[in-house]
């Protein structure tokens, strides 16, 4: 009975963990990378068709973005999720099987330029469709026997909409441990969605730490009246407001505020101003928000679905759907709000806005959720001077705003109520999904502060849950970074076997002319060849 931690350690993205238990083999989340790379994560140990079950904490891309490449690979069994994850991931999967699909052809186009070969994508639409199909939804406290010797149950941890800790009974040689996952512990007082439920008991604990070592900043008003100044005072200059926004979540949480400010009047002097939402990820995903069972929601949006309220519509709300509703945006000189994705600004639309408006002194650019170390969100948060938008130095001219609290996360003080919920202290706390610093400082603060007994390990960590004993501590492996002069090093030598291959295939294509000419291209080519066989021998 072991597991083998394999991402999202010492990292905040990429989630994966392998449980083994009486023979059977699980994922606890199955996640895509995100942002800078910061050690190597090791594969997982076992093939993708020895793999029995995965269970799924949420929908979000760093939790459920690899299930397409899993199933690419040879699984082809079920994934346990809530409900509404399972809707959220039918989705967010086709998106991001796009963007693979996508990505990989502008590479090959690129590629064919220089003579070099096609670039497959990581995985495609047929994968994501497969993985789609074999999601299996499941109830808040409902405990499913997913296996002889394995039972599950989800408990709201008020992170996004479905997400869920997930208790785990695993039964091997006539002995039982309980072992519970936090997945992301959400923020308190989120509209929208309820907070997180707490879980009683458990033998070993495996904890999240993204705000690990950091409290959320108190605002001195209420959100609704920080985001309703925020617009008043970038209207009032002319410009736009531009929101990097996460498009299943956070999209719908500034949704509910607009509709508020736009309720009570707090913004004057611009009647109904415009709000679109630019992207067709954060416009699905609003719809199925609306359609979810009312026992996800926070009991103010409950009150006002008794009501017929919509929460999310109001006046002047715009989505955008095709390319070119896109583009019209920034053609239209009305002073306007622009909710886009991505939330950290490495993909999507938000580039295109920010290209538009970053330099504008007169615009703003408000972050509303966390941004990674390596993203452009972050960048820009740090207070670069410029960034790079499509091959072009952009200058940071507008405004740059942060809302303070306004994490889907659970910070310090919410971690820490989380955990000490626990009646019975368990016997190990595993902390992952931080950055590497953060990881170490929140285990050492459980365990000397709070009397835990805790862990921080890295990607190839193996721990035998039966025994109590580690059986590998492997070291981070920090990912090597290449130098511009390195980048630069291997252009320029991709570009020489680009051009030995063009050199064979027409050496290829000479077959029938004249011997006399086929002696003098030989001739030729072997001249050159001695010119630069010394520099071979050098190396």
């Amino acid at each position: 009975m072991k597991l083998t931690f394999l991402g999202a350690t010492h990292e905040v993205t990429g989630s994966c963990t392998l449980i083994e238990v009486g023979g059977v083999y699980g994922l606890v989340d199955c996640g895509m990378e995100q942002g800078a790379d910061v050690f190597v994560n090791q594969e997982i140990p076992v093939e993708a068709n020895r793999i029995d079950f995965v269970l799924l904490t949420h929908a979000h891309i760093d939790h459920s973005g690899n299930l397409p490449l899993l199933y690419k690979n040879g699984y082809s069994g079920s994934i346990y999720a809530t409900r509404a994850t399972c809707h959220l991931c039918e989705i967010m999967l086709r998106d991001c099987a796009h963007i693979q699909e996508s990505d990989a052809e502008w590479k090959s186009r690129k590629a064919k330029r220089s003579g070099g070969e096609p670039v497959q994508p990581v995985y495609t639409m047929d994968d994501a469709e497969a993985a789609i199909g074999h999601l299996r939804p499941c109830d808040y406290g409902e405990q499913i026997h997913i296996a002889e010797n394995v039972v599950i149950r989800f408990t709201d941890a008020g992170h996004l909409m479905g997400s869920g800790s997930i208790e785990l009974w695993l039964a091997e040689d006539g002995e039982e441990r309980k072992v519970v996952f936090s997945g992301d512990i959400g923020n308190t007082n989120q509209p929208i969605i309820n907070d997180p439920k707490y879980v009683k008991e458990a033998d070993y604990v495996v904890t999240e730490s993204t705000y690990g070592d950091r409290y959320h900043q108190k605002m001195d008003t209420n959100n609704v009246q920080f985001l309703a100044d925020v617009i008043q005072r970038t209207l009032d200059r002319g410009g736009n407001l531009v929101i990097p926004s996460f498009a299943v979540g956070r999209t719908q949480e500034m949704l509910y505020f607009i509709r508020e400010i736009k309720l009570q009047n707090l913004v004057t002097g611009h009647g109904d101003f415009p709000v679109y939402v630019d992207s067709p990820l954060a416009n699905e995903a609003t719809g199925i928000f609306l359609q979810c069972d009312r026992a996800y929601f926070d009991p103010e949006t409950q009150a006002l679905l008794d009501q017929g309220i919509n929460p999310l519509v109001f006046p002047g709300l715009n989505v955008s759907v095709s390319s070119e509703e896109s583009k019209a945006i920034n053609f239209d000189k009305e002073p306007k709000v622009i909710i886009s994705a991505s939330g950290m600004c490495e993909a999507g639309r938000i580039r295109h806005h920010l290209k538009h408006n970053l330099w504008r002194h007169e615009c703003t650019v408000l972050f509303v959720g966390y941004q990674a170390a390596g993203t452009t969100g972050r960048a820009i948060l740090d207070g670069a001077k410029k960034i790079s938008l499509f091959g072009e130095e952009v200058a940071v001219g507008a405004e740059i705003c942060f809302f303070p609290g306004k994490s889907g996360h659970a910070d310090k003080d919410g971690l820490i109520k989380w955990i000490t919920a626990f009646e019975k202290k368990p016997r190990m706390v595993f902390v992952n999904h931080g950055e590497d610093a953060v990881c170490q400082s929140y285990a050492e603060c459980l365990r000397d502060e709070y009397g835990f007994t805790t862990f921080a390990p890295y990607s190839g960590t193996v721990f035998d849950l039966l025994t109590g004993q580690f059986i590998e501590t492997p070291a981070g492996i920090p990912v090597a970074k290449k130098t511009a002069k390195q980048s630069r090093s291997a252009s320029v030598f991709d570009g020489l076997l680009a051009a030995c291959k063009r050199l064979t295939e027409i050496a290829y294509g000479c077959r029938g002319i004249p011997n006399k000419e086929i002696s003098k291209f030989t001739g030729q080519v072997g001249s050159l060849a001695d010119k630069w066989a010394s520099w071979t021998k050098r190396g």
